[in-house]
């Protein structure tokens, strides 16, 4: 089954998933990269995704190589621009950031990525991806030059949403960005949720396990949990059990 494929079966059945985000540009020794990965094979994390705003590093494709070498989880590139491939990957989340109105974002960017990605065996998983104000910019609003939604404006989230999937696109990517002082606030994850079939994948802000549980309840499928592992390795070892006895209580109901 492809990973989309799958992304979508679990959202038909109600079923969560794990993924932790590595950034290449914040990796500065092997033996770091190496603890993540143990942590989450043991964590039983679904996916990995790899990717970052601004990369200034050559760590881009051995970080995927190292992942792809020591350990069998999914990986996933989320591309900061189109030169951020890698065709050692499982697939790349193509990105159209529907939030803002930078044209770069939105097809720019995946023009100039078009040809090489038609060449990999890359899977290819159109996302629509929508930045949240969390409060002071994050990387990924100040490089992308977009605006984000605001934290209050349900109703806005919930079309842009709606557009992005009557547009073809087949994941919805909520993301307060890198390092966000407050994660997406519940009402936007809950209207956009049940303004949407296809999954909805929830990140930033996520550092404790109480905001992992009210995005969850909120209507998220997939929490993505980043820059908060390397300031507690604990947190993801709460979400895995959380998830996954989730999960076990669904398969005991069916």
């Amino acid at each position: 089954m492809s990973l989309l494929g799958q992304l979508e079966k679990n959202k038909a059945c109600n079923k969560k998933s794990l993924a932790v985000l590595i950034d290449p540009d914040k990796i500065d020794e092997v033996t770091h990269l190496m603890q993540t990965l143990h942590l989450c094979v043991e964590n039983r994390v679904d996916y990995i995704f790899v990717g970052g705003s601004l990369i200034t590093n050559d760590n881009f494709s051995k970080v995927i190589a190292l992942i792809k070498s020591n350990t069998d989880i999914p990986v996933l590139i989320f591309p900061g621009n189109n030169i951020q491939i890698d065709s050692n990957a499982d697939g790349i989340l193509l990105l159209s950031l529907i939030s803002g109105r930078n044209p770069e974002f939105l097809i720019g960017q995946h023009v100039l990525a078009a040809p090489i990605l038609k060449k990999s065996k890359l899977e290819i998983i159109p996302m629509g991806y929508m930045l949240v104000n969390s409060g002071p910019a994050t990387s990924a609003s100040y490089m992308s030059n977009t605006t984000p939604i605001p934290s209050d404006k349900t109703t806005i989230a919930a079309c842009t949403a709606m557009a992005g999937e009557m547009l073809g696109l087949k994941t919805i990517y909520l993301d307060a960005g890198s390092g966000a002082l407050t994660p997406i606030p519940q009402k936007i994850i809950t209207k956009v949720s049940r303004s949407t079939s296809v999954p909805l994948v929830v990140g930033g802000g996520l550092n404790s396990i109480s905001k992992v549980n009210l995005a969850l309840e909120a209507g998220a499928d997939v929490i993505v949990i980043g820059n908060a592992l390397e300031k507690d390795q604990n947190l993801l070892i709460e979400v895995s059990e959380k998830i996954h006895s989730m999960n076990a209580a669904l398969d005991v109901h069916q």
